[in-house]
């Protein structure tokens, strides 16, 4: 059975690890999270509700994602995997969109936030 992975997983990994907070910019997405690096305030995630049918999904139910910045190279074999697509609403060279439906196994999604923060330099 597929358990959902919290937001406060991701946020509580990032502050450990890079102590990056939440960013909360859009009045008509309160539920969009950004987190970005405290060095060059880049953004290396974007958490945030969409409807399945944005990410080609059959469906007519929101998903809530991440959206993690990803080597090219990467990002080929990373698509042809269950629960990743190209990014919504970002540069699809570079960017992927992850479902946190528990598709992808939690720690997956933590290492492609850890893979995003390096990239963003």
């Amino acid at each position: 059975m597929k358990t959902s992975i919290p937001d406060w997983r991701i946020f509580d990994h990032a502050m450990e690890r890079y102590g990056a907070l939440p960013e909360y910019l859009w009045e008509r997405t309160p539920d969009a999270a950004v987190l970005r690096r405290k060095d060059n305030r880049k953004w290396f995630a974007l958490l945030m509700t969409v409807e399945a049918s944005k990410l080609r999904i059959d469906s007519d139910i929101k998903v809530r994602i991440i959206n993690v910045k990803c080597s090219p190279q990467m990002t080929g074999s990373l698509l042809m995997k269950e629960g990743y697509y190209p990014a919504y609403h970002m540069n699809k060279n570079s960017w992927i969109s992850i479902l946190l439906d528990g598709t992808v196994p939690e720690d997956e999604v933590i290492a492609a936030v850890d893979a995003s923060y390096s990239m963003t330099v």
